[in-house]
């Protein structure tokens, strides 16, 4: 199995069929390697009975005690056989799925990179002047933090070879929050992150809206700090917003 999709899924039957569907195209599914994997940290709505559908393999989460999405994403891992792993949300839409397949073929799998992002935007029929100056603004630090060899890559797309994850040992699972930026910091350590300039995920802006770009911005930041000279997030929960 050359890819592995992984998606942590958690009351998503809103979002998710858009991502599977463009992901179960018969002009990607038969031209690329890849599974299908949906972590599910215990869902109340439909969103297993799509999975079921759409997916290769669903593993649901049953303990009492909450998984939150480091935990998702490194039990969809265990599962998975591909070399690339490829992590998205479950609220985000490819640009077009052919070309992040082929952008991956020819720039990331036979090079030297440990591991590969790109830049996030909102939907483009849900995008206002507000998003556009705020990631345009963020997709450049995010750049320049891989440029300057900090990592960061947004939990919105994480591409990784599979040699880098197992060698890091995942994600770390004491993260409520910021555990991708923290991911990325210590596969940094190993080797070069290579940001897609080309590439664009596009997500729901469902947190902007409820909590507004000043209050996102500030939990990104606290959040980063505190990983960096504590190894632990301020949050104790990244809040559910549906």
């Amino acid at each position: 199995m050359k890819y592995s999709i992984i998606i942590p899924t958690l009351n998503e039957e809103k979002l998710l069929p858009n991502l599977l569907e463009q992901l179960n195209k018969s002009s990607v599914k038969e031209k690329y390697d890849f599974e299908i994997i949906i972590s599910d940290g215990g869902s109340s709505d439909k969103t297993v009975e799509i999975a079921r559908t759409y997916s290769d393999i669903v593993k649901v989460y049953v303990d009492k005690e909450k998984q939150n999405i480091a935990k998702g994403r490194n039990e969809g891992f265990r599962f998975s056989k591909g070399e690339i792993l490829i992590f998205l949300n479950a609220d985000v839409l490819l640009e077009d799925a052919e070309k992040f397949f082929a952008y991956i073929e020819k720039h990331f799998v036979n090079s030297g990179y440990a591991a590969m992002t790109c830049k996030v935007k909102v939907f483009k029929d849900e995008e206002k002047l507000s998003d556009m100056i705020f990631h345009s603004l963020y997709n450049s630090y995010f750049y320049m933090l891989n440029l300057t060899g900090v990592g960061m890559g947004r939990g919105e797309c994480q591409v990784i070879k599979r040699k880098y994850f197992e060698l890091v040992e995942g994600n770390n699972i004491n993260l409520d929050a910021g555990e991708d930026f923290d991911l990325f910091k210590r596969i940094r350590k190993h080797g070069n992150i290579l940001f897609a300039n080309n590439l664009c995920i596009y997500e729901s802006p469902r947190r902007y809206r409820k909590l507004g770009y000043s209050g996102v911005t500030w939990s990104w930041i606290k959040n980063s700090i505190s990983i960096i000279f504590r190894n632990r997030s301020l949050s104790k929960e990244w809040e559910q917003v549906r």
